[in-house]
């Protein structure tokens, strides 16, 4: 061969070669990269092709498909009661994505996890069509359905989160005002509409906003229950019915300013019992300054506090401020000053005294299906940690029962049931120049079972006198529906 011949076979030869390197780069390196690349059009008419998988409820779907008529993606996907149920499914949208179980569980629910991946060669060779797998919830519908509609009915902004104690489960997760996922699944002139109506910047109200898992709230009063955790932890008293040495009227350390308590109520040296039961700001505020910011820090924390938590969906972490006068220790210690805390939060706090001292991680998917229902994944409940003793748990238990019984939370009472709780009323706005929230946080026990903690957050702007906005009043009777539900569907 010449050698203008043998530089022209080298030069094609190194082409060649060139060309192999690109080809497996594409293939093999950046497959994973091109494949969830968002622009790839082609990857989203196969997403859309064939029906999704069922997100499950008590057994049934809350989640649907339906064909398209027009464009190139063939399905779409459908919600049941789906205003209801947002706060728990998320949506998936041919134009915007996919929030919450959705997104979570995404690979599940197109088929496309690798723990489908024999089945789905398997189908390919005899010619099955594609199909997605489920996610089976740990919810319970009916008490779904009385969290949301008496936050409806309330009709401020406002949320609940029910647990099972003694798993974890999560039972109930509900938010108003919510949205309706299957108004915005397709990619038609009106998804666009709905969407722009839902957008923060034209809805003030926020419908998208998942306030059970994603807003932290001051918690007020209801925080005292952490508080009085910590003093029995820590041996500042160590039962409910002793006097505590609260006098009245009580200044903060460290300033000349005096903490008020709610009305004219017994709080001179009350007891934890009494104090809990008539939510005496005096005496929980001078048990968390007595305890110093360590202390209180360190019981928040173990209920899980400063710390995010995944149901799998993201949970906002609540505060408890570190690095804070006593002053501020003691506002922080009836639930104002910087401490804030979610719905679940709160329902953990109350699941934790239930379950005698053991908080359980809470979680929202007991299991994953292959399409033909097979399981691919089973949820454990997992202990998330030790809040306060046994011994301890039960003496407060006793003073939440006090509470419902002859204190602030009778609205909550449910014949045969023993029910402990307590209410919260927190101050919004600069110099509370806002209406307050109302808080309540309840557990429910028919027998020696604890079978749901329950928390309740009612924001009403619209209210026109202060007064009416209570824990007692708002929250209570939302938390005792949902508590009957959850008992009834038990039976």
């Amino acid at each position: 061969m010449n050698k203008p011949l043998r530089r022209i076979a080298i030069f094609c030869g190194l082409l060649v070669l060139a060309l192999l390197i690109r080809d497996n780069w594409l293939q093999y390196v950046k497959a994973d990269t091109l494949r969830e690349d968002p622009d790839n059009r082609r990857v989203l008419i196969a997403r859309y092709a064939t029906p999704r998988g069922d997100i499950i409820v008590d057994g049934k779907a809350i989640t649907g498909h339906a064909e398209t008529t027009s464009g190139d993606f063939k399905y779409k996907r459908t919600y049941q009661d789906g205003a209801m149920w947002a706060p728990v499914t998320g949506f998936v949208s041919q134009s915007y994505g996919a929030t919450q179980l959705e997104s979570i569980e995404d690979g599940i629910l197109t088929g496309n996890d690798d723990r489908l991946f024999f089945r789905n060669t398997l189908d390919m060779l005899t010619g099955k069509p594609k199909e997605g797998g489920n996610v089976v919830t740990t919810l319970n519908a009916a008490a779904q359905k009385a969290a949301y509609d008496g936050l409806k009915k309330q009709g401020g902004k406002g949320a609940v989160a029910a647990l099972d104690p003694t798993t974890g489960k999560i039972l109930a997760l509900a938010s108003y005002p919510s949205y309706d996922p299957s108004t915005i699944a397709g990619g038609s002139k009106a998804d666009g509409e709905a969407w722009k109506k839902l957008d923060k910047k034209n809805n003030p109200a926020d419908p998208m906003l998942n306030r059970a898992l994603r807003e932290v709230y001051p918690p007020g009063s209801t925080f005292k229950v952490v508080t009085a955790a910590a003093a029995l932890e820590n041996g500042l008293y160590k039962d409910a019915d002793s006097p505590t040495k609260s006098p009245l009227p009580w200044t903060m350390p460290g300033t000349t300013t005096q903490l008020p308590n709610e009305g004219n109520i017994p709080c001179k040296n009350a007891t934890l019992r009494v104090a809990l039961q008539v939510s005496c700001n005096t005496v929980f505020g001078k048990v968390g300054s007595d305890l110093g910011n360590d202390k209180m820090l360190e019981e928040a924390k173990k209920f899980g506090f400063d710390e995010e938590q995944f149901t799998p969906v993201r949970s906002s972490a609540s505060v408890f401020s570190k690095d804070m006068a006593p002053s501020e220790v003691a506002l922080s210690s009836i639930g104002q000053f910087n401490t804030a805390a979610s719905p679940l939060q709160m329902a953990m706090v109350a699941s934790a005294v239930a379950n005698n001292g053991t908080l359980m991680k809470p979680y929202m998917v007991d299991s994953l299906q292959a399409p033909n229902l097979d399981p691919l994944e089973q949820t454990e409940p997992e202990k998330m940690s030790e809040p306060l003793s046994a011994e301890n748990a039960q003496i407060l238990q006793s003073m939440m029962e006090t509470v419902v019984k002859d204190g602030t939370g009778k609205k909550a009472q449910i014949s045969g049931v023993t029910v402990g709780g307590k209410t919260g009323t927190a101050q919004q706005g600069e110099n509370n120049s806002k209406n307050p929230y109302a808080w309540f946080i309840s557990y429910a026990k028919v027998g020696d079972s604890s079978p749901v903690a329950v928390a309740v957050v009612i924001q009403d702007d619209d209210a026109e006198a202060r007064e009416n906005i209570s824990g007692g009043g708002l929250a209570a009777p939302i938390a005792k529906n949902v508590m009957e539900a959850v008992i009834n569907s038990q039976k």
